[in-house]
């Protein structure tokens, strides 16, 4: 880091590797400025040290010499409201306006940033120079296609930006309490930290995050986690003062900017208020315009040796430059013919379309990827989906159906003075009167929810709607049918929710039971609970009703009111992929004011157990079939999902992400048991395996480790399953083992969405290239971490996703990477061919300076149009072979088989038109070409020239055909029938122009005619033989000997070399084969002893 400045600015770098940023500093003394504290209180200052980095402010704090992003203060502190104009004044001058404001850049300064990439500024140099030579007709082609390019892309990024800022801009006018107390009506965008929102009762857009004071809020959170769901938001209770604040730990009473308030209660003639955190950029839904705004950079492997590569030919281009030098000084040539032939050496080398020309294959795959409902917003990504080999998939709503219907429940039948609780037989209907204790455990069911009616439509979690709606039971909200209360004056009342049971035989009942108090469902606590009154009994006790995972319930319960098999039943039911819920109950003597006003601890403890809850989660038919097809084409599968262990364990056997041909292992740790080094103890266990009658006949399994000991394959022949917490305590406790433990588990159960990314991350630090599927909810950050995010849910709720299919289901995965995979191979066939077609041109000039000729303006032209740019361009439109082959394309663009090709291909281009060169000078009818003086009149027409053209039109074609890979990462080549049609018309064209060419046509072009018959046929047979020789090269010598033969040979020297960092950047290759070659035979490697139970 360094530091340098003066006066009022300041200037810093920072430096990371190869990336350097610059930083600058202002100080401001405009107006005394306002800076937090540690403890959030703001004080002021005269003047401050500050920049702006992605649209985020960074104060210098002095005294403690650390830089403060104005969003940290907001996240960990409150902040005192301002009371008086001045304090707003300075809280806007430190914080901002609050808008998140994206500025449509102008198109003048859209055109300039285009027009001065490398690219353009090398067609610029190419274009002066061909006009300089006179070759004008296919400059001005570069020129107009040059023009369209930019204007094109121009108004791609300019759509791109409207795009974006019409959906992030918003801004309207609130209400808050300033001055004293008084209420002020004021824009959005002039909100700051601190200030008092008043929320509207029926609904509104939010423009900040704010924290709720009292009552409740009603919010759609889709816009940001793609959950449609209506979620209550409730008042942040007095004890939380005394903790640390966090975003993410009191989330259930925050209100983030962009989500839609769809109603608020409290008492009536009461506003809800919420104090303001953050504003602008700093907000939640800010970060995820950030995060679009300056993504993560790509891969840029593929373009480094691109670059590298082209500056290999730059090199040959200076050779060449230097040889051009010599010899037209030699020769005599005027000064302006050797610089104007000198540069021009320069652009034959290195071919001024290429960049154009590469981008063909990804622009050709994302409009087939649009013909399936797949959109792509970032197309270099498609490449990049090419090399994956681990797809990491969510479980519900992506493998799984989106709902989940009720299965069967099992009660509990208390137990006698000296007996044990039971479970009953199953029941497929909530009915009381068939289950032990009058029906509690239905009861409890019909109570224990977050139920509410939003204009008088019963909104919820989905779970609890689809219970409820199982029980038949009826809701009905205090006021919600007299006159004189509506729906937004439900907030604490004596009885805010009344629950009645089905009426029976046609009787009513005059049984009902009031929600007293809500514990609303927290995702750390896994469990919801409410404390019910029934006015119809004549005492004054209360029931809390509590339900949640099995796991936590179980430790809520008194042990007598659990049977024995408790874990082995719910075992049983998470092994076939159902999803449990727990329900216990607990009476309560209290009174209306101590149960609003309990503690929740206080009351969630000694638990009666009622029974469980059995709700199915069926795969979704396409995933079975998708699984199978990546395993044979061995790209890994990994499930994570914040469901529970065991049932993800069991959805994972169901779709084949567990094979049943390999053992599985549970990693657990023990709570409060610690190792010899103080770190929580480890344990692995091996879980039972299902049944195999769901795989066994299923093809994929054939064959799948034919190819392993070939050096082909490396893999685990067991998987490890782990839960969310396991993995928190092994990324703390045990870092050295995460990158082995990440190479072999499949499973990663109730994971939190920064865990998910977390997980994505050490995937890619082992080397993994990795696809992460979602459908938006929880899997925003995986979906950004991951090589290639691809999102099942609507493009509002996964902005942040390349990917974004709209058939939701995973049938999208294979289809985006075989076209990945095509448009791979696509741009490395047209990289291999314009870069040989560049170096055989080169090889032709050279062969024609030595005589002081070139090819003629008719010839270049008839090259450059009809063989190049047309072959090029529709190159690319061989669609992706329609099966996943078991290995991934080539990656590396520098690797040897590629370098030998391109030169082996230049030597027997090279060599053949040096053939034609030499015997065309030894024919009888030979007339040497006599080569212009100082500024005489060039005639470029030449009897070797023209030989060496007709030879070379040929290779160009030849060319074209040995690098249009077919299967299996493309169709054939006879399936683009645009693409052969183009070549069998060039073939013909060049044939009979060789052959055949009337004078006209030969003077337009500037060739000169070759009298003999036999020598122009004989020029054709070496064009064959020279086609066929090219041919046999790539097949034989590159495919089946470098790419075949010496590939397995290098994998096997990788993966037996010793594990460690030397060796490992010695021999290159993947981390991951290396950990899985030696820990991928048995997990002993993870203890020193393994712990088995079935």
């Amino acid at each position: 880091m360094g530091e340098g400045g003066g006066g009022r600015r300041h200037h810093m770098t920072l430096e990371s590797g190869e990336q350097l940023l610059h930083l600058y500093a202002y100080k401001s003394c405009s107006l005394r400025t306002v800076v937090p504290r540690e403890d959030g209180s703001m004080r002021e200052v005269d003047e401050i040290r500050w920049f702006v980095y992605r649209k985020l402010n960074y104060i210098w704090i002095e005294k403690e010499y650390k830089l403060l992003d104005n969003d940290d203060e907001r996240d960990g502190q409150w902040v005192a409201p301002g009371d008086i104009l001045s304090q707003v004044s300075q809280r806007l001058a430190t914080y901002g306006l609050n808008s998140i404001e994206i500025n449509l850049r102008p198109l003048p300064v859209l055109l300039f940033m285009e027009a001065i990439s490398p690219f353009y500024i090398f067609q610029i140099f190419s274009v002066t120079v061909w006009y300089n030579d006179e070759y004008c007709y296919y400059a001005s082609v570069i020129v107009i296609m040059s023009v369209c390019s930019i204007i094109m892309d121009v108004l791609q990024t300019r759509g791109q930006e409207k795009r974006l800022r019409a959906m992030v801009h918003s801004s309207n006018e609130v209400e808050v309490i300033r001055n004293g107390g008084s209420v002020v009506r004021v824009s959005s965008e002039q909100l700051v930290p601190g200030d008092i929102l008043l929320i509207p009762p029926h609904g509104c857009l939010l423009h900040c995050d704010a924290v709720l004071m009292n009552g409740t809020v009603i919010v759609n959170e889709s816009m940001l986690t793609g959950e449609s769901v209506p979620v209550t938001k409730v008042a942040l209770v007095e004890d939380a003062h005394e903790t640390h604040f966090s975003i993410e730990k009191h989330s259930k009473h925050v209100l983030f900017c962009g989500t839609q308030v769809l109603q608020t209660r409290y008492y009536r003639g009461q506003k809800v208020k919420a104090v303001v955190l953050r504003t602008g950029f700093s907000t939640m839904k800010g970060q995820l315009v950030r995060s679009i705004m300056y993504p993560k950079p790509v891969d840029f492997r593929f373009t480094k040796d691109l670059f590298k590569f082209v500056g290999f030919l730059g090199c040959i281009s200076g050779c060449g430059f230097v040889y051009t030098i010599i010899i037209m000084v030699l020769r005599g040539n005027s000064l302006r013919r050797v610089i104007v032939r000198a540069l021009d050496i320069i652009t034959i080398t290195v071919p001024p379309a290429l960049p154009a020309a590469m981008s063909v294959g990804i622009i050709n795959a994302q409009l087939r990827l649009k013909k399936k409902e797949i959109y792509c917003i970032s197309p270099s990504t498609i490449n990049t989906c090419g090399a994956i080999n681990v797809v990491c998939f969510d479980k519900t709503g992506t493998l799984t159906e989106d709902g989940l219907d009720f299965h069967v429940l099992r009660g509990i039948i208390e137990p006698s003075i000296s007996g044990q609780a039971t479970f009953t037989t199953e029941c497929t209907r909530m009915v009381r009167d068939e289950l032990p204790q009058k029906g509690e455990l239905v009861t409890a069911i019909a109570t224990c929810h977050s139920l509410t009616r939003i204009n008088g439509v019963l909104h919820g979690d989905p779970l609890d709607l689809i219970l409820f709606q199982q029980t038949g039971w009826i809701i009905e909200e205090a006021g919600a049918g007299e006159s004189d209360h509506d729906e937004t004056e439900m907030f604490d009342m004596i009885q805010p929710t009344i629950i009645k049971p089905p009426h029976t035989g046609g009787r009513a009942t005059d049984e009902e039971y009031s929600i007293i108090r809500q514990f609303t469902f927290s995702s750390s606590l896994q469990r919801m609970s409410v404390i019910v009154f029934n006015p119809s009994k004549d005492n004054h006790t209360m029931s809390l009703y509590c339900k949640g995972s099995p796991e936590i319930v179980h430790s809520l319960c008194d042990p007598s009111s659990v049977p024995k098999n408790y874990f082995p039943v719910v075992n049983e039911y998470a092994q076939h992929g159902f999803r449990l819920i727990a329900v216990a109950r607990r009476t309560l003597n209290l009174n209306f004011n101590k149960a609003a006003k309990v503690p929740r601890a206080a009351v969630e403890c000694d638990l009666e157990l009622l029974g469980l809850v059995a709700m199915e989660n069926r795969i979704k038919p396409v995933t079975l079939g998708v699984i199978n097809q990546l395993n044979k084409a061995h790209i890994r599968t990994v499930m994570v999902t914040g469901d529970n262990l065991l049932t993800a364990m069991s959805v994972a056997r169901e779709c084949g992400i567990i094979r049943p041909n390999k053992r599985a292992f549970i990693v657990e740790h023990c709570p409060g048991e610690v190792d010899s080094r103080g770190r929580t103890k480890i344990v692995v266990k091996q879980s039972v395996s299902s049944s195999d009658d769901i795989l066994d006949n299923d093809p994929v399994l054939q064959k799948l480790d034919v190819n392993a000991e070939l050096g082909e394959l490396i893999q685990s022949s067991y998987h490890l399953a782990i839960s969310g917490s396991t993995f928190a305590i092994i990324s703390h406790e045990y870092p050295e083992v995460l990158d082995s433990l990440v190479c072999v588990c499949d499973v990663f159960a109730r994971m939190a969405p920064d865990q998910k990314r977390l997980l994505v991350n050490s995937l890619q630090e082992v080397g993994y290239t990795v696809a992460m599927c979602g459908d938006g909810a929880n899997d925003c950050a995986a979906l950004k971490a991951a090589h290639a995010g691809i999102s099942l849910s609507d493009a509002e709720a996964s902005i942040a996703a390349p990917f974004t299919s709209k058939v939701a289901d995973i049938r999208c995965v294979p289809t985006i990477i075989s076209e990945g995979r095509a448009a791979l191979v696509t741009s490395f066939g047209i990289f291999k061919y314009m870069a040989g077609y560049s170096l055989t041109q080169f090889v032709t000039v050279m062969l024609l300076y030595y005589i002081s000729n070139i090819l003629t303006d008719g010839q270049f032209m008839y090259i450059d149009m009809f063989l190049i740019t047309l072959l090029a361009v529709l190159f690319g439109n061989t669609s992706a072979y329609e099966k996943l082959c078991s290995h991934p394309p080539p990656t590396r663009l520098l690797s040897v088989a590629n370098i030998c090709s391109v030169i082996g291909q230049l030597a027997i281009m090279g060599g053949t038109q040096l053939l034609v060169f030499l015997m065309t000078t030894s024919q009888p009818w030979f007339v040497p070409y006599n080569a212009p003086r100082g500024s005489d009149t060039e005639d470029k027409r030449s009897m070797q020239g023209t030989a060496v053209f007709y030879v070379s039109i040929f290779q160009y074609i030849t060319l074209v055909v040995v690098y249009s890979k077919g299967p299996p990462y493309r169709n054939t080549l006879y399936s683009n029938r645009p693409f052969c049609a183009s070549i069998a018309f060039v073939t013909l064209m060049s044939l009979f122009i060789l052959m055949w060419a009337p004078p006209w046509l030969r003077d337009f072009m500037g060739n000169m005619d070759l009298p003999s018959v036999e020598y122009r046929s004989l020029l054709v047979l070496i064009a064959c033989i020279n086609a066929i020789v090219s041919f046999l090269y790539e097949k034989i010598f590159i495919e089946h000997f470098l790419l075949g033969y010496m590939e397995r040979q290098t994998k096997r020297r990788r993966v037996k070399a010793e594990y460690s960092d030397e060796l490992y950047a010695k021999n290159g290759g993947a981390l991951y084969e290396r950990i899985l070659s030696r820990i991928g035979g048995e997990p002993s490697w993870f203890l020193p002893r393994l712990s088995c139970s079935s």
